[in-house]
């Protein structure tokens, strides 16, 4: 099989397991696919995923985190925390954004090439720094995703139109915990790959770091005052929803806007 038809298969099973899920959510009647046959194809396309990220990432020059290389191995990082944490908690419902997110991010990596090698003499501390970099904004995207399917619900029940997909879904304060579960977690992991920068790398704010070093301590400021605010204050529904995707936005600004500037515009390697 070659690379292109395998990305090809895994963006099917992609798409075929959020239309699974669509149809959970929006059907009323007629034939509504069980749950596990949902996950099941979600998971195929993962394994899919993976094969692709082993052929086209590692490899004895190093670890190729071009931008679009980058975006496909963030994207699976996503879907597996997503489709594992799913054995046991009702996350599934996020697959309906962040499937079909993964499926085109397989097909830019797959037609559009690009390097941007980490070597293999990289030290052991910027490795775990990537790492826990990556986790963290995996974590945060599920959380914002979260956001957003929250928003739905909170708009639907504040207009008293409970029904369609928002039936579906968990009880709102349900969906509140698993929001501040995700917000915790990817918080903790963003604190520890800010330390471990600062701790590590030569000079978090040399000039091609600065915006995005900048951008990701707003970020875990944003995300630390939304959970102080939750401790002390209560901070729940709106409030949550918009402190959750305005530190999102500055996630996505810190390492894929400062990626593409570098490599696009610059035409630096932004690894």
């Amino acid at each position: 099989m070659t690379h292109t038809l395998i990305a090809y298969v895994a963006t099917f099973c992609y798409l075929a397991s959020a239309a699974l899920i669509g149809i959970r959510l929006f059907r009323k009647e007629g034939w509504i696919p069980e749950r596990p046959l949902a996950l099941a194809v979600g998971f195929a396309g993962l394994l899919l995923h993976s094969w692709l990220l082993w052929d086209s990432i590692f490899s004895t020059a190093g670890i190729n985190l071009g931008f679009y290389h980058a975006l496909a191995l963030t994207s699976w990082t996503i879907i597996a925390l997503m489709l594992i944490s799913s054995l046991n908690k009702p996350v599934d419902n996020l697959g309906l954004i962040l499937l079909p997110a993964a499926a085109l991010s397989l097909i830019f990596e797959t037609h559009f090439a690009d390097v941007g090698f980490m070597r293999p003499t990289a030290s052991w501390s910027l490795k775990l720094h990537v790492l826990l970099s990556m986790l963290a904004y995996s974590l945060l995207t599920l959380a914002a995703v979260q956001s957003i399917l929250l928003a739905v619900q909170d708009h639907h029940l504040r207009n008293r139109h409970p029904g369609g997909f928002v039936r579906t879904l968990p009880p709102l304060q349900t969906m509140e915990s698993l929001l501040f579960e995700m917000i915790s977690a990817g918080f903790v992991l963003l604190t520890f790959a800010l330390l471990s920068g600062f701790a590590f790398l030569e000079n978090m704010f040399a000039q091609h770091l600065v915006h995005k070093t900048v951008l990701s301590v707003l970020a875990w400021l944003v995300f630390g005052g939304l959970l102080i605010g939750r401790f002390r204050n209560g901070w729940r529904g709106r409030t949550a929803i918009v402190w959750t995707l305005g530190g999102f936005v500055m996630l996505i600004l810190a390492y894929f806007g400062s990626k593409a500037v570098l490599q696009f515009i610059l035409q630096r390697s932004a690894g």
